[in-house]
């Protein structure tokens, strides 16, 4: 765990929780302005033959349960809402550039944790129509730029109320890499040592074409080959002083289409997929071409807070010698 030097967090519990809130109804407010999106419910579970759960890189576990009401089903705790959003705009009817977002919760039991890592999981999830022409790079970075409108308007709007916080989010412009230029710039370290190095240098980056190999055989990052088109996604990442590193506030990507899906569930070995309900839609053109992503809430809370535990803005479950050295380097965890 990384402990700054003499910490102390400029605000304290109660004026956590408030300004929290202000985050919170801020960027969510313009987030839905900019990108043009209507807030809907969401569920915390999904029936596992659905194929509706994000599969995430592929290696975390969900959290599965019986119900002996619905005899025969496994249900899942998500670990995101990638799919289901998918399916919820071909319910609800929305056509080119109208969208949803909703809060997220999820459970994920395989996650390392640590000052940015929790079990708990909260997030923005939004997602809205798209064109077939609109499935370029060009599409995702001007969406990229109206959500870090969102994160600014929202540090201004915290700054406003709490002057004394750090400005955390860089006025610079985004800097846009794809993970093999990235690769190229630093090919002596891997993915996390290169998003160190290029955040560094240019504090907002979107590092994009995450999921396939790279010339080296390997991907940057894993992604499920389900939902992001690997060469039409990304990362959203900020350098952050306090803790001295990048953090991911927003995975996000324009989906596979059909022909894409196909290829990418062949590369990773994961055929099997197709003959769930989802992917049958998709194969089926029962499924609108969408872009989507998800922001995390309590990341950007910390970042705008200027917090050294993401403990500190989220009520979670931590080992005990964890809460021990927070306690003992004046991190107030909820």
């Amino acid at each position: 765990m990384n402990i700054p030097k003499n910490y102390k967090s400029e605000l304290d519990l109660l004026n956590t929780q408030i300004a929290i809130k202000i985050c919170k109804d801020t960027f969510e407010r313009d987030l839905a302005k900019n990108l043009g999106l209507t807030r809907v419910s969401a569920p915390l579970m999904v029936d596992k033959a659905s194929g509706l759960n994000d599969n995430l890189t592929g290696i975390e576990r969900p959290i599965s349960f019986d119900v002996p009401y619905l005899k025969g089903r496994e249900l899942e705790i998500v670990h995101s809402l990638a799919k289901w959003k998918r399916k919820a705009l071909k319910q609800y009817g929305l056509k080119r550039f109208k969208g949803i977002y909703t809060d997220m919760n999820a459970i994920r039991r395989d996650e390392n944790l640590g000052n940015i890592h929790s079990i708990y999981v909260d997030q923005w999830d939004w997602e809205k129509v798209i064109e077939e022409e609109d499935r370029t790079l060009e599409f995702l970075y001007g969406t990229v730029d109206r959500i870090m409108k969102a994160l600014r308007s929202t540090q201004d709007e915290l700054l406003r109320h709490y002057p004394e916080l750090p400005k955390n989010i860089s006025d610079e412009d985004v800097f846009y890499i794809t993970s093999q230029e990235l690769a190229d710039m630093f090919p002596d370290l891997d993915g996390k040592g290169r998003e160190y190095e290029i955040c560094k240098l240019h504090k907002t980056v979107f590092i994009s074409q995450i999921g396939d190999k790279l010339k080296d055989g390997k991907p940057h990052d894993g992604r499920a080959p389900d939902y992001d088109d690997w060469q039409l996604n990304g990362d959203l990442l900020v350098w952050y002083d306090l803790l001295e590193m990048p953090i991911e506030l927003s995975s996000m990507g324009i989906r596979v289409n059909k022909e894409s899906m196909i290829e990418q569930l062949i590369k990773s070995n994961n055929s099997d997929r197709m003959a769930y309900p989802y992917h049958q839609a998709l194969l089926n053109n029962q499924l609108p071409l969408t872009m989507g992503g998800g922001i995390g809430q309590s990341r950007l809370c910390m970042v705008l807070l200027n917090k050294a535990h993401i403990g500190e803005v989220q009520a979670s479950i931590w080992p005990g010698e964890m809460i021990e050295t927070c306690r003992n380097n004046g991190i107030e965890l909820l």
